[in-house]
């Protein structure tokens, strides 16, 4: 299995540093590492194999290798992606029942429903994303269906800077801006990849239509 490292993640260490919310930071990255853990199992269980396993700003990515036909792979995938935030909820409820110092628990709790919140979000691809794309592959063509997706997280993208740019305001936190400063970055890409994917796609179409 592969391992990388985002190297945007120490310079978001310098920020949340300086912002005094490097303990929130690290609890973060800590419960993404479990979080995707709980992929991992979830894969394992559905007996796929991880393929490799990426540090981000925000968490850690694993994907796995495919191996099955279209249907049964996307029923799979979607377990997996929900796996993921099921494994930070079952965290938070067995520590609110936990005998710990308050400030401790506070901060455990509240780093694993912003990790769930935020993978939850549908925009590919994070969790949330991956579990839309799954379930529209299964009524959709694969292109159609990514066309939609990604349709929808240029929509959510649009939504949450208008809600973090009140968030950034009223809270006056700059990490707000970082956060979304970041799914813009996954969306330009994930833009950037459909763009080419698309072109790939026509090209083929317009090869068989001059065949026929």
């Amino acid at each position: 299995m592969q391992i990388k490292i985002n190297i945007q993640i120490f310079l978001f260490i310098i920020i949340f540093a300086l912002t005094h919310q490097i303990d929130i930071y690290a609890c973060i990255m800590i419960f993404s590492l479990i979080h995707e853990i709980g992929h991992m199992i979830a894969g394992i269980i559905l007996k796929l194999k991880p393929k490799s396993l990426s540090f981000m700003p925000f968490g850690i990515s694993l994907t796995f290798e495919s191996y099955e036909y279209k249907r049964l792979i996307e029923i799979k995938k979607i377990f997996i992606a929900l796996a993921g935030p099921l494994t930070n909820l079952i965290i938070c409820i067995i520590t609110f029942f936990l005998d710990i110092g308050e400030e401790i628990k506070q901060i455990i709790i509240y780093s694993n429903i912003l990790i769930t919140m935020f993978n939850l979000i549908p925009l590919y691809p994070l969790d949330g994303g991956r579990v839309l794309k799954g379930i529209i592959r299964l009524k959709c063509k694969e292109i159609k269906a990514d066309k939609i997706v990604n349709n929808i997280s240029n929509i959510v993208v649009i939504f949450l800077t208008i809600i973090a740019s009140i968030g950034i305001l009223y809270f006056k936190n700059i990490a707000i801006l970082f956060v979304l400063m970041y799914l813009w970055i996954i969306v330009i890409n994930e833009n950037k990849k459909y763009s080419i994917k698309e072109k790939m796609y026509n090209a083929i179409k317009t090869n068989k239509c001059i065949d026929i």
